[in-house]
């Protein structure tokens, strides 16, 4: 191997449409001295490229004889599960679209536009920066659902069966779960769909997506799982849920006071449930691990965040971040999961989504605890003043306190 190779960003392109690969070869010729590409003409011979060198990006047709893009995908997430695995596809029947929803992270439709594949492999790269812990990569990596609450998913079932189910039910429920919502939204912002993307309001989400198609998704492919390990330490799961809800309002509202943009509202309620969604990666994932982050935050005083660096070289906050960049979720929510404990750190300068879930899940954390572990991680006053706002904090809080008797103290 040459050794300008060792430093290249690596993706595999698979398709058995030899004029395929030659376009795709012609569109990307000016990223060669940035990537090192390989292109195979089955899935089987991509497995004989991988099994000799290691590639971050596999990029996959879905429609090939021998060994599908299903399952070409498949076996890669369980050898290589730290690769992002993409589908690049023209239309499939829909059995094939739903077989492919456990195996792939993204789905680009065919004829692809050069500037969205450069826009998707470049993010692609960009997000193991987010994340640098290899295994956590690993984990997460072969993620194909979330666990969710029993309950929930007992309540979206039932109402997907009824015969008189509405769009607005099923949109309720899962709104009241984080997994369920990032799930639908990473599903509805793919062109598999037929759909627009970038879509951060759960209920055009829903409407998009419709009865028919969430229900094969339930009942068809494991979309949602049911969640095992109910509680850990203090943290009960129902406890995060209530938090994430709270975060949701609070973190509306900051935003409707502070800007006169409908759309952003919408975003800042899918933030807010969605912010702490690596944590429940981690909860779910590593139960013993974050018991002792949970222990080490306790004796040592500090925040539960810090203890995560500590045990997990990794904040829920970047796993979060790192899960919802590889399901294809717009930016705006991916970064403000990403900064909500450390807006300064994010290239937010004036007010926007990342100062205001920091905000909503600090004022939140502190006015209607769900659970006490650890110190609280505070506000960030600094930033507040940078961006000019440190005389709206006592109405910020004021309208916290409001939400939380709404709440009834959780």
């Amino acid at each position: 191997m040459n050794n300008s190779d060792t430093v290249k960003k690596r993706i595999i392109f698979v398709d058995d449409d030899i004029d395929i690969l030659h376009g795709l070869k012609r569109m990307l010729r000016n990223k060669r001295n940035e990537w090192k590409m390989a292109f195979a003409k089955s899935g089987q011979e991509a497995l004989d490229i991988l099994r000799k060198e290691k590639y971050e990006v596999i990029v996959s047709d879905m429609m090939m004889p021998g060994m599908d893009g299903a399952q070409l995908l498949t076996q890669v997430m369980g050898n290589w599960p730290g690769m992002v695995r993409i589908v690049l596809s023209g239309h499939s029947k829909q059995d094939m679209i739903y077989k492919s929803l456990s195996a792939a992270h993204q789905y680009l439709s065919k004829p692809c536009d050069q500037k969205i594949l450069l826009s998707t492999l470049e993010k692609a790269f960009y997000l193991r920066s987010f994340l640098a812990n290899e295994s956590l990569q690993q984990v997460v990596g072969r993620l194909a659902s979330l666990p969710s609450l029993p309950a929930l998913i007992i309540d979206l079932t039932n109402e997907l069966k009824s015969p008189n189910s509405s769009l607005s039910k099923v949109e309720y429920i899962i709104s009241k779960d984080a997994c369920m919502t990032a799930k639908i939204l990473q599903l509805v912002n793919s062109p598999f769909f037929g759909i627009y993307p970038q879509i951060t309001n759960l209920s055009q989400a829903v409407t998009l997506l419709g009865i028919d198609k969430i229900r094969a998704l339930v009942t068809s492919v494991p979309v949602f799982s049911e969640l095992k390990q109910k509680k850990i330490g203090q943290i009960t799961i129902e406890d995060q849920w209530n938090h994430s809800s709270a975060v949701s309002i609070v973190c509306r509202e900051i935003v409707n006071m502070e800007l006169d943009n409908p759309k952003l509202n919408d975003s800042a309620f899918i933030l807010g449930i969605l912010h702490d969604i690596g944590k429940v990666v981690l909860l779910s994932n590593f139960p013993e691990k974050y018991q002792m982050a949970i222990a080490l935050a306790e004796k040592k005083k500090m925040s539960l965040t810090e203890a995560e660096r500590e045990i997990f070289e990794a904040t829920h906050a970047e796993v979060g971040g790192y899960l919802l960049g590889l399901w294809g979720l717009p930016d705006s929510i991916i970064e403000g999961v990403f900064y909500h404990h450390c807006p300064s750190k994010s290239a937010e300068r004036e007010f926007g989504l990342i100062t205001a879930v920091h905000v909503a899940n600090s004022l939140v954390a502190e006015e209607i605890p769900a659970y006490k572990t650890g110190e609280l991680s505070p506000i960030d006053y600094s930033h507040i003043e940078k961006i000019g706002k440190t005389d709206r904090i006592s109405v910020w809080k004021k309208k916290c306190h409001t939400i939380s008797n709404w709440f009834g103290g959780l």
